[in-house]
């Protein structure tokens, strides 16, 4: 996908995404980030989203559309779609062993995805420049070879883990260290300096 607004197209000078030599290998499930996100977390109102490492800097994710995801009788709410494009492209960064946040999400919706649909996307990343990480999303209906139902692009800002201290709740922040597993992941990042 090209760039369709200002801020979504790389520079010309920008470079081609590298994968980290300790990236998970091609295939490998990630498994969630953190326990409570709504994406690929264990919440029961939420995506429940399986992504799995692809070759390069791009995953693989699915979904599948459940009664509580729908806007419209019947069809997923828009809304949940664009949340499952941006937890497929936020799981690009387990690839780089960057921390980076959403700065913009640009969401085309195609078509309407009916409850029931499983819903599979593709993400890559399509260049860096700096801190910033341009990459794009397709979601497509029942199959990887489907009927195209949305694309993204979006534009990832890297952060240090501090971005999340200085600005969480101190609850939840508390909760994610005295977990070993969260403690594990977060140290699968320590490479930001």
């Amino acid at each position: 996908m090209s760039g369709r607004t200002t801020g979504l197209t790389p520079p010309e000078d920008s470079k081609a995404p590298v994968r980290h030599p300790d990236a998970p290998a091609p295939g490998e499930t990630l498994g969630a980030h953190y326990d409570q996100c709504f994406g690929c977390g264990h919440q029961p109102g939420g995506l429940g989203l399986t992504t799995r490492a692809g070759e390069g800097v791009s995953v693989t994710a699915e979904f599948t559309v459940r009664t509580g995801h729908q806007g419209a009788p019947g069809l997923a709410h828009g809304g949940v779609l664009a949340a499952a494009l941006d937890e497929t492209l936020g799981s690009l960064n387990w690839l780089q062993r960057v921390i980076a946040v959403t700065g913009r999400l640009e969401t085309d919706f195609v078509r309407p995805v009916p409850v029931g649909a499983e819903l599979h996307l593709e993400a890559r990343v399509d260049a860096v420049h700096g801190r910033k990480i341009y990459c794009s999303a397709t979601g497509r209906i029942d199959a990887p070879d489907g009927p195209v139902a949305v694309r993204a692009q979006a534009l990832f800002i890297e952060v240090r883990v501090d971005h999340f201290i200085e600005n969480g709740r101190t609850e939840e922040i508390d909760a994610a260290l005295a977990d070993p597993d969260q403690v594990r992941v977060a140290r699968a990042f320590e490479v930001n300096p």
